[in-house]
């Protein structure tokens, strides 16, 4: 049994080496062309800028949103606790017939 023998199936052909031109591809000629890789330098650092801006942005506006949390909105409640006291008083002005003042 040294030599096996094949059962059916398909052989595949045996891999060449790849043959060794001066020429290369216009593909790898243009992709290590230094347009090329000025433009690759270039949206790198395109997504770096935009990552910090991103990162910036974010902590800004969580300053601006607990800002407004703790400043805007504590404001707003006591305007509207003004305003229906002020509502009720004018409703039992009116109630005991005296005129309403303004």
């Amino acid at each position: 049994m040294a030599s096996q023998a094949r059962r059916g199936g398909v052989s595949l052909p045996d891999r060449r080496s790849p043959k060794k031109n001066d020429d290369t591809g216009i593909i790898a000629k243009l992709s290590q062309s230094p347009i090329v890789s000025r433009g690759k330098q270039a949206v790198s650092d395109a997504g770096f800028v935009t990552k910090k801006l991103l990162k910036s942005t974010g902590k800004a506006a969580w300053l601006a949103g607990t800002t407004f949390l703790v400043l805007v909105v504590p404001l707003i409640i006591e305007m509207d606790r003004e305003q229906q006291l002020n509502d009720l008083e004018l409703q039992q002005a009116s109630l005991l017939g005296s005129p309403p003042q303004k």
